[in-house]
């Protein structure tokens, strides 16, 4: 039986599919999106979208959608969905579907009459090009398929709406055709492994409406260009291979790509296996190095994304390669910025006043992973320089206060940590002096580098003085943010000390080195466990606490100001289980796996096989945002792969 198996009741019911999405990456930054039974509900959505550096460096969706039509004996049913304006559903190709199922590659099962259609689609690994596989697994006499391709040509988040300027020029290629609408686009190649037969047959098809940009009070309804169709007859028992891509590819050689890239596939069997081929997902190689995307379907490679989820998404599924490649990528970014102030081209965010901080803090993870003397061989220089490079006050927006050796920054006009939402151009929570996880992390990296600095004479003076500046921010530390009730306080400006609850106290006392105790530790890990702990992760702000807003929905403004006070984060669980099993130890594990098992349902909810962007406060704490969340699936396999080695190790 498949771990992601949906039967024909839930299928056919719009109101229970068309929430499950499904997502396949290339790891080259293109991808595709959709509903379960094909429907596109956002404007992200595709069949084919891919970045195209040239143009904007922005990801365009080309081929929006393929739809399917059986004919036989002179008859058609059209196995497509598309949702038209005054929210019709037309054709409703969903009622055909009997089976979805996506252990290996996304497969889905028609039954038409006396025809059985499975249909799988896969992408080729770091190439613009999606293969679809048909199989025609029943029929009692002859059939024909038809396929007619919905051409967009538009960046995601913009819409397409009929217009002349279109290129209506169709080119005839093997097996198959070639169309380019616009100037400054690649041009999209479809074809076949078998011969069709293409009918030209041009037209608009307006006012397709996406439900969940309607939703989100956003503009959602567009134009596609449809140019024609293809036909090609098809046999009991025959497989026919589709391909849309930016380049012209040999038909004869479209059943062995496939077969190629099916070999190398991890079945989606368990909840770890979802969440390995997800982190896969967020992978992107470039030629001058590898990336990790922030997020589907609008993501982009974010630096402080990348420090915080390389960990989780290479080392805690035996990627180091991987790991490496990614770091030596983002490390030549950021000290090019150190050494520099130039910022990077392709990687979002570098300058920004934690970004080195969280830097430190992967490389620890790295460390802890793969042992002292490899890390230090590897990276001990970078550590230096960035531990240095702060107590210098080399960065812009990052002070250091030579009394007590604590750091502050200035968030007044700009977020300065993750929670960067902003209203009428300003943040809306204006986090600003001496942040909590800022300096819970820099306490951290100073006694990290220490330990990796350990045994080398040539830096043992620059060992003692990261020692000493550790030493002497850890009772100011615990002076300035625990208060008498038990928690951290989330920043503390001049006289101003934030008291909201919130998660970011929870990353304080989840690092390897923390300036509280034990018993404080745990004070705070009380207050944590009782106002922000929900099964998705941690809330973004206490209900207790003014402003709370649990439902992330409505208009753009409303879910603005509601992202980060209330809705919950699950890569916050990761510096939670770590704090809790640091406080508990083995007899906090079987608590532990009993809130990671919580995820598991999400196996099936929302983006399948993955974790979304933030979850409501309140229950039924419902998936939101980004379908697919790097950061997310990266504290939670962490988080698991943690609690697995300290069961082992205890």
């Amino acid at each position: 039986m498949s771990y992601l198996k949906f039967d024909k009741n839930l299928l056919i019911n719009l109101e229970q599919s068309l929430p499950k999405e499904m997502l396949r990456t290339n790891q080259a930054g293109a991808y595709h999106c959709t509903s379960l039974v094909g429907c596109n509900t956002r404007k992200q959505h595709g069949l084919l979208v891919i970045p195209i550096e040239e143009l904007d460096n922005k990801s365009h969706v080309m081929l929006s959608s393929l739809d399917e039509t059986v004919i036989q004996h002179g008859a058609p049913f059209n196995l497509g969905i598309h949702r038209y304006k005054g929210g019709v559903y037309s054709p409703a190709g969903h009622k055909y579907i009997r089976e979805f199922d996506c252990e290996g590659v996304p497969r889905t099962t028609y039954r038409v009459g006396g025809v059985i259609l499975t249909k799988e689609k896969i992408f080729i690994s770091r190439e613009n090009r999606i293969l679809i596989r048909y199989t025609l697994v029943e029929a009692h006499s002859a059939t024909t398929l038809r396929f007619k391709p919905f051409l967009a040509f538009r960046e995601v988040n913009n819409l397409c709406m009929a217009n002349d300027a279109i290129n209506r020029e169709i080119t005839p290629v093997n097996n198959g055709v070639a169309s380019c609408l616009y100037p400054g686009f690649p041009t999209l190649y479809m074809q076949f492994n078998h011969t069709p037969q293409w009918v030209d047959e041009p037209n608009w098809y307006k006012d397709i409406e996406y439900v969940k940009d309607l939703e989100r009070g956003v503009p959602y309804c567009e134009d596609l260009w449809v140019p024609g169709y293809f036909e090609v007859p098809i046999k009991k028992g025959e497989s026919l291979i589709f391909s849309a891509g930016i380049n012209e590819v040999n038909p004869r050689n479209l059943s062995k790509m496939y077969e190629a890239e099916i070999s190398s596939r991890t079945p989606r069997t368990s909840f770890f296996n979802c969440l390995k081929n997800s982190a896969k997902q967020f992978y992107i190689r470039r030629g001058d190095g590898m990336y990790l995307i922030s997020g589907f379907p609008w993501g982009v490679v974010l630096a402080r994304n990348t420090f915080m989820a390389m960990p989780g998404l290479t080392l805690a599924i035996d990627h180091r390669a991987d790991y490496e490649e990614i770091m030596d990528t983002a490390l030549k970014a950021l000290l090019n910025f150190v050494e520099t102030r130039k910022l990077s081209k392709h990687i979002r965010g570098i300058d920004l006043p934690d970004i080195p901080l969280w830097a430190l803090w992967a490389l620890q993870q790295y460390t802890k992973t793969v042992g002292y003397d490899d890390a230090r061989s590897k990276y001990m220089q970078p550590v230096a320089t960035l531990v240095d490079w702060i107590l210098a006050g080399g960065h812009p927006n990052l002070f250091v206060d030579q009394a007590t050796g604590l750091i502050s920054t200035d968030g007044h006009l700009s977020p300065a940590s993750w929670m960067n939402s902003m209203l009428g151009g300003l943040p809306v929570v204006r986090r600003t002096g001496k942040l909590v996880e800022f300096n819970a992390l820099w306490y951290n990296a100073l006694r990290f580098a220490a330990q990796l600095a350990e045994g080398l004479p040539e830096l043992e003076e620059r060992r003692q003085s990261w020692l000493a500046e550790a030493e002497k921010m850890k009772q100011p530390f615990v002076d300035t943010f625990l208060n008498e009730s038990g928690y951290l306080y989330d920043f503390v400006d001049g006289t101003f000390a934030e008291p909201s609850v919130r998660p970011n106290m929870a990353i304080a006392i989840g690092l390897d080195y923390s300036p509280l105790d034990r018993r404080q530790r745990k004070s705070v890990l009380d207050v944590v466990t009782r106002e922000l702990l929900t099964p998705k992760g941690l809330r973004t702000l206490s209900p207790k606490s003014y402003g709370y807003r649990p439902y992330y929905q409505g208009s753009p403004d409303e879910r603005e100001f509601a992202m980060h006070n209330g809705p919950a984060r699950p890569w916050l669980i990761g510096f939670y289980a770590d704090a809790y099993l640091r406080v508990f130890g083995q007899s906090g594990v079987g608590y532990i796996d009993r809130m990671l098992i919580g995820f598991e349902e999400d196996m099936t909810q929302g983006c399948i096989g993955s974790l979304s962007q933030l979850y409501d406060g309140n229950p039924p704490y419902t998936g939101r945002g980004a379908v697919s969340h790097a950061t997310n699936v990266a504290e939670v396999l962490r988080a698991y792969r943690t609690l697995k080695r300290f069961d082992q190790n205890s």
